[in-house]
């Protein structure tokens, strides 16, 4: 199920924790089976034939040659979580991640999109009964907008305690960096702002020997959103910022070679942002550089 895209000398590695039809009506409530079937592009890959929506909760592994980049870190093992399907998982990612070619332990640099549940939990691992780094010889790069935004937030996380179990641990062993959001990793690598869904959402932006791809976080949640900007996660902080950053974001990148990556788009997974002729756009997944 693991697909991996060449970007220029950079390669990019999905590796998935769980992907599943269904489930989403909490998270966009407005894409009821009967509108998303109005979608037609969505089949097969991103709706099932009744409607259902499709998505992936999964990492990228961004591999430059010299640094091994994870962009979003999934859910976690063992974390009590108040979505029952989400709570005490046991998942085989670590091994999945190692199969790939990338054991944690050569994990340079940990990337948050931002600090929710799905994005954060692989953090940090079960030892002995505490939370400890999952990635111990990475630097975790969390842009100082979204950090401080929960750090101040008196209240946990409506899925659990997020910055208890998945955060704060990593802070604690020395292994964070607060950045400005639109820090460059490294050559070729460099967070690109893209506010509503939390206050300081960044995608990924990717160059390379003359490619060009984009890691979106949840400032597009499924695909169906490019079409629909107007539907809005329930989960969104500011709903009109995320659908401006919406289509601001697709605006730009329509009709480029740009290759976007959904973090939580089914497999393909990725395509090309192209006009729809109803309005807004769509995800042509044809012709994506998988190797």
């Amino acid at each position: 199920m693991n697909e991996t895209w060449q970007i220029g000398d950079y390669t990019v590695t999905r590796v998935v924790e769980m992907e599943v039809p269904g489930g989403t009506k909490f998270i966009l409530p407005d894409a009821t089976k009967e509108a998303a079937l109005e979608l037609e592009w969505m089949q097969p890959h991103f709706a099932t034939p009744e409607g259902r929506l499709i998505m992936s909760i999964h990492a990228l592994v961004i591999d430059t040659g010299d640094k091994r980049i994870i962009v979003d870190t999934c859910i976690g093992n063992d974390k009590e979580r108040n979505i029952p399907a989400w709570s005490n998982l046991q998942t085989n990612f670590l091994q999945d991640l190692e199969a790939a070619g990338y054991p944690r332990e050569t994990i340079d640099v940990v990337l948050c999109t931002h600090l929710h549940v799905d994005h954060v939990g692989w953090n940090t691992m079960l030892v002995d009964g505490e939370w400890v780094p999952t990635f111990p010889n990475a630097r975790y790069l969390l842009a100082d907008k979204e950090f401080n935004y929960w750090n101040d937030s008196a209240d946990e996380d409506a899925y659990g305690d997020i910055m208890a179990d998945s955060v704060q641990p990593v802070v604690d062993a020395g292994l964070v960096d607060l950045v400005d959001w639109k820090h460059v990793v490294c050559e070729g690598v460099q967070l690109e702002p893209t506010p509503g869904h939390t206050p300081g959402h960044c995608s990924i932006h990717i160059t390379s020997n003359g490619d060009e791809a984009l890691i979106t976080g949840d400032c597009i949640h499924h695909p169906c959103q490019m079409t629909r900007t107007d539907w809005c996660s329930s989960a969104d902080y500011d709903q009109p910022a995320g659908q401006a950053t919406r289509n601001t974001l697709l605006s730009k990148y329509v009709d480029t070679d740009v290759l976007f990556i959904g973090t939580h788009f089914a497999t393909p997974t990725a395509g090309y942002v192209k006009h729809h002729d109803g309005g807004g756009w769509w995800l042509d997944v044809e012709g994506a550089p998988l190797r």
